[in-house]
């Protein structure tokens, strides 16, 4: 009788357990379908772990700054795109090639910790930049998200833009051209404020061509129209002051305090290790300037690396808005981690930009994850093929001032090959570059064989 109870004990227990094994395989199985399905998103056509570069070409396209874009492919037949600096060369990129030659693409880390060494600032930082892009854009590929995933989430879902609009000489006419860009769209605002525009008016700039204090307040002439027509709550920006010292650059922003500028841009011209005044390595001529006025001075277009250029800037609070070009400062993964740096230390970020839809979608997606970022520049909104350059964003690209970040997988763009090779300044559209198989720049290398002397003093010929 005592077993015959137990043993019905024991079928209940039995069929209970069997119930909630049953279910327990019924979600293990619901769980393996959907991870099926977040697979399913995934390059099917790409083995991750087989992955190899196996190339690196160019095209060089003409436009108002020329665009020296380049391509990485692999053994898989997925390629990625990136870009050098404005202006600036292939070359700069292609010289990088022999260091990429099969190595996987998603090692993204460890390729650029190998090429950082041969970097620097202004366009040298451009080559390390378009690997950057690239390395992404593949990457994005095969993973099937959007570059901006690699790095981060995003903050935002547009990106906010501004045009460096040039200047003229009738402050009715520059004025025009600023209110011509809030009928476009766009809610922030950037002039050129050459001491040129008053150079010819009598007593307005002294033997070093830099503007007196009558040449200062006909440069606030032209602030002022473009204030009346743009009003004074929009953002606006002013560049391109010309060869001024520290003291100099002090009078400008000072007499530039009551138009409340979003930020004075690269003022200090004078000073500097190289050519230019947009890669400042004088961190304490910019705390002076800054700490001398409320005009926000911002800076760095030209500068390469955290630590390299901007740390200093940074560390020591000199500036109130690092300007960073993305294809020159590192792409996104670099210029994410100067942005981010500076956002700890209180400072924003507003972004250069002036190249082509590939390196501005690379820097969207890298301005999309950044938490302090007022707004990116374009040099190319009165470009008409600009955009047509590429397929794959919505159209236009810059629409009422700003460009929605893809969530497409990569940088979400292919070039059209046929507008691009419309434009090509010289050479062909990606052709082979055995020039650059063999290394240029390197670490240390012996080459082969080499002629010494071993422990017993012979003369012998090792690997």
């Amino acid at each position: 009788m005592r077993f015959s109870k137990q043993s019905r004990l024991s079928r209940r227990n039995l069929i209970a357990g069997a119930a909630a094994f049953a279910g327990f395989f019924k979600m293990t199985e619901s769980d393996a379908r959907a991870q099926a399905r977040a697979r399913q998103g995934f390059n099917r056509n790409s083995a991750p772990s087989q992955l190899k570069i196996t190339d690196m070409r160019s095209v060089l396209v003409a436009s108002n700054y020329d665009y020296p874009i380049i391509r990485i492919d692999t053994n898989q037949g997925v390629y990625g795109l990136g870009e050098v600096r404005d202006a600036g060369r292939e070359g700069t990129a292609l010289v990088l090639k022999p260091h990429l030659i099969g190595r996987n693409p998603l090692s993204i880390e460890p390729i650029l910790d190998r090429l950082r060494i041969f970097c620097n600032h202004q366009r040298m930082g451009g080559g390390y930049s378009a690997v950057d892009m690239a390395l992404h854009d593949i990457a994005g590929k095969v993973y099937g998200v959007p570059a901006w995933r690699l790095v981060g989430s995003k903050y935002r879902d547009k990106i906010r833009i501004y045009c460096d609009t040039d200047q003229s000489k009738d402050p009715k006419i520059f004025a025009e051209r600023l209110r011509k860009r809030a009928q476009q769209g766009f809610t922030f605002f950037k002039m050129d404020l050459g001491t040129s525009l008053v150079e010819d008016k009598p007593g307005a700039v002294d033997s070093r061509r830099v503007a007196t204090e009558k040449g200062l307040q006909l440069l606030g002439e032209y602030v002022q129209a473009v204030r009346d027509q743009i009003g004074w709550e929009a953002p606006l920006a002013t560049d391109h002051f010309g060869a001024l010292t520290v003291n100099d650059s002090i009078r400008y922003a000072r007499a530039f305090e009551r138009f409340n500028l979003a930020w004075a841009e690269d003022m200090i011209q004078i000073g500097h290790l190289g050519p230019g005044g947009d890669a400042p390595k004088d961190w304490r001529g910019y705390k002076e300037l800054k700490e001398a006025t409320t005009t926000p001075i911002a800076t760095g277009e030209s500068l390469f690396g955290l630590e390299e250029g901007f740390k200093d800037l940074i560390d020591n609070r000199a500036i109130d808005i690092i300007h960073p070009d993305p294809l020159t400062s590192g792409a996104i993964r670099e210029t994410k981690r100067i942005a981010d740096y500076a956002s700890m230390h209180g400072i924003e970020t507003a972004i250069h930009f002036a190249g082509s839809p590939v390196g501005c979608l690379a820097s969207v997606h890298m301005a999309a994850t950044l938490k302090d970022m007022l707004a990116m520049e374009n040099h190319a909104v009165d470009i008409p093929w600009w955009g047509d350059l590429v397929t794959g964003p919505s159209k236009p690209i810059v629409d009422r001032g700003f460009i929605t970040v893809p969530d497409t997988p990569g940088l979400g763009i292919e070039l059209n090959e046929d507008v691009v090779k419309e434009h090509i300044r010289k050479g062909g559209y990606f052709a082979p570059t055995p020039q650059y198989d063999d290394y240029i720049l390197d670490h240390f290398r012996r080459g082969g064989p080499y002629p010494h002397i071993d422990e017993n003093g012979n003369p012998v010929v090792s690997q």
